[in-house]
């Protein structure tokens, strides 16, 4: 390995970790309230140094959010790929593989949730809504009754709801995600059936 990709490996290091503090100040604090030079602080660097890599709150928060939305966007395609429509394999599928995604963007969809007026005066906050329009298009049936849209539309919400109030209870967190994960499956298979 090079020089030249050490360093890309380091700056990297040095990207993802201005993100996670961020995130956790953002999520601890709020948005609004937490400055670069706090960020900057929080990781004994100077703000001249967290400048390098964003110029702007805004654009850490984008940052976040588009390393931890890619995996929805790959999902998003692949589902597009399927056979049209898709199979209810393929729709439970979309649901197992989204279970997963979610675990690893828990940071960002606990400052989603946290968050909530900033998420709807940042961009960020609209290309989310979207993803999740995108992903109710391969888990329903455009020709379904309205009922059984709104079961596939309640299986993404179960799996967000799921993540903030079951976070709280006694239990396992891998056996709730499959709780969580095992209702969402139940609509979309009932809306699949129809009804």
């Amino acid at each position: 390995m090079g020089t030249g990709t050490g360093r890309q490996q380091r700056r990297g290091d040095t990207r993802q970790r201005i993100q996670d503090v961020a995130l956790e100040l953002f999520a601890a604090q709020g948005y609004e309230k937490t400055s670069l030079r706090e960020i900057a602080e929080h990781l004994e660097v100077t703000k001249a140094a967290l400048y390098y890599h964003f110029k702007t709150k805004e654009a850490i928060l984008t940052s976040i959010f588009d390393d931890l939305t890619r995996p929805i966007d790959e999902l998003i395609e692949w589902g597009h790929r399927q056979p049209q429509p898709p199979s209810l394999d393929v729709r439970q599928q979309v649901l197992r593989r989204y279970s997963e995604i979610l675990v690893d963007a828990a940071p960002l969809f606990r400052f989603m949730q946290e968050n909530q007026a900033t998420m709807r005066d940042l961009k960020t906050g609209e290309s989310f809504k979207e993803r999740m329009f995108r992903l109710h298009e391969i888990l329903k049936d455009p020709d379904a009754p309205m009922t059984d849209q709104v079961r596939c539309f309640s299986a993404l919400f179960t799996m967000h709801a799921g993540m903030f109030v079951l976070k709280d209870l006694e239990g396992d967190p891998e056996e709730k995600r499959k709780a969580i994960l095992e209702v969402a499956i139940d609509l979309v298979t009932q809306a699949h059936s129809g009804g």
